[in-house]
This record gives C-alpha cells, structure tokens and sequence, in this order.
C-alpha cells in the first residue's frame, strides 16, 4: 500500500509535514510505504536533518506548491507541477491508495471532484469532524465546511455517508443517525431541518433516531450527528475554541484534551471515488503523523469503494 502526502502544504511546510511522515513511518506496517511530494533537494535535507533514510520514503519531485492564496478552481491546472496536482495525477492512476495534505482545502477538493469524480447518486461530497463523546468513544459530525447552503437530499445523503464512514472506519455495527437542530421534535428546526427529518423517517437504509440538539452533542446519544457546513464549521470551531481557552487557562483535564485536533489528523473526502483526507492547515508533526495513519485506515477498510458500492 502506498499512501502519499503533499509535503508542500500547509502553515508549517514542509518541516511539519516531513517530521510527521517520518513519524508514522515507525508506526505504519512494514507494508505501508509513504510517498512524499514536494521539492526532491527540501525533502532529502529534511530527512536528512532528522536523522532518516531516503530509502524508507518515495519521493516524487513536484517543485510547485498551491498556496492558500491561489483560487481552488485554477489552481491546479495553472500550476500542474504542484504537489497536490501530481498527487491526483498518481491517485487517479492508481499508482497510491491515499493522497493526504494539509494544505489548500478547496484546492483538494476541486482536485477530489474532477480528477477523481464524484460517486454517482451524490451531489455534492462532504468532509467530517469528531466529537469526543463522555462516555470514551467519538462520534462524527458532518458535514464541517465543505456544503454551507445545503438541500434536504444533501443532508440526506450527509446521513448516509456518515452511517457508512462510522460503520467501516469506527467499526459500529449499526450506527446511530441524528440530525443536528434546536429541538428534538420533528417539526422543531428551520425549513431545511424539518425537510430533512422527513426524508429520514421515510428511509429504511439507517438507524434514524430523529434529531439532537448541540447540548447533547457531546454526549452519547448519536454516533452520526447531521448538519450543513455552515453549522457543523461552527461547531468545530467553538470545540477548538474551548480546547484553547483551557491551555490558556492552565486547565487540564483527560476529557478535554480529546478536543485537541492533533488526535485526528485530518478527515476524508466522502463521496469521491477515491481515498483523499484533508488536514488542519496549522498541523504541526503530531498531527501530520495522525492525519498520515488514519489515511492508512480509510484505505485499508476500502471506505472509497464501499461508498460507490451503496450508492450503485
């Protein structure tokens, strides 16, 4: 298995992203090669300056770099030598299983969509985001960024997604869906929610159990918790906000720490027919390392696959 990541990209590049991949190295399976695209003289100094042997690693040279200033639509095409331009090249080829970075979200995205394709019967893909849950377990919330104005049949298709990613990735038998509102009845939320609460209870393709409130999103009452971009970077956000304020505070608590993005690394794009995560842009080692392991997990499990398999 071959799982490459975009050395290039984001706020901490390419130190970060090369210390991460050297990382989950020593942790991956002997199996598991990690392919590292960016500047071939920057990553041979890096590896070199953490003690690491080239030969571990393959390494493409892509010299460009899509930064976060470059439009998503053209940045690929303007820039073809970039790293996550030559990463969908080899993705779409077959020649890696998963393709990671931490760099221009819309720029992996729009690559996702047209080097890839989008798995038929879904209209717009969607990324997830954890939520620690008291109880030791995580639940997803979904989507966190990608969709903000969203139709009912797109949080419809969030939910099924969402069932899929908790039930191959998290490995729950039979995962619990919520739709995100301000009330737990049915009819309580705006027009977008109450819509799609119907299209939910009509269904027999998931365990439904109506709606949640965000008071009770961190417990353990869902495993799946369904909302449109808008509302779920929203949410993300503040949990990221909160983990800050008790660092700054000098507050530590076990539970807490879960809300440390570093845990996750990054998420993948569902309802592409390919395995591609996206990571926080301010991704330090540690994160990398997460984000390298857990595309490691979604491309051993398949999840691509077994997504456009349900949806066809």
């Amino acid at each position: 298995m071959k799982i490459g990541i975009d050395i290039l990209g984001g706020d901490f590049a390419p130190d970060a992203n090369i210390a991460g991949a050297v990382l989950a190295n020593k942790e991956l399976p002997q199996d598991c090669k990690i392919v590292l695209l960016g500047d071939q003289e920057q990553i041979l100094g890096g590896l070199s300056a953490l003690g690491a042997s080239a030969d571990d690693f393959e390494i493409v040279h892509a010299p460009d770099c899509i930064t976060m200033h470059d439009h998503p639509t053209r940045a690929i095409p303007a820039k073809p030598n970039s790293s996550i331009a030559v990463g969908f090249d080899l993705l779409a080829k077959k020649e890696m299983d998963a393709f990671a970075s931490t760099g221009n979200t819309g720029a992996m995205l729009v690559g996702a969509m047209f080097k890839l394709g989008v798995v038929e019967g879904i209209s717009r893909p969607c990324i997830t985001g954890a939520l620690p849950q008291l109880g030791g377990g995580q639940s997803i919330l979904l989507d966190v960024g990608t969709v903000t104005d969203c139709k009912p049949e797109n949080l419809f298709q969030f939910a099924l997604l969402g069932n899929l990613y908790a039930k191959y990735i998290l490995n729950i038998e039979l995962p619990r869906v919520a739709l995100l509102s301000i009330g737990e009845e049915d009819t309580k939320g705006n027009l977008l929610t109450v819509a799609t609460n119907k299209l939910l209870r009509e269904q027999n393709q998931i365990n439904f159990i109506g709606n949640i409130e965000s008071r009770t999103a961190f417990s353990d009452e869902a495993d799946v918790i369904v909302c449109d971009g808008f509302i779920g970077n929203v949410m993300l956000k503040q949990a990221e906000g909160i983990y800050t304020l008790m660092q700054k505070r000098g507050l530590h608590d076990e539970y807490f720490e879960r809300y440390n993005y570093e845990n996750y690394g990054g998420t993948p794009i569902l309802g592409v027919k390919g395995n591609v995560i996206i990571g926080h842009g301010i991704s330090n080692d540690i994160a990398v390392k997460n984000m390298i392991k857990h595309a490691y997990e979604v491309a051993k499990s398949g999840l691509a696959s077994k997504i456009n398999e349900a949806f066809n």
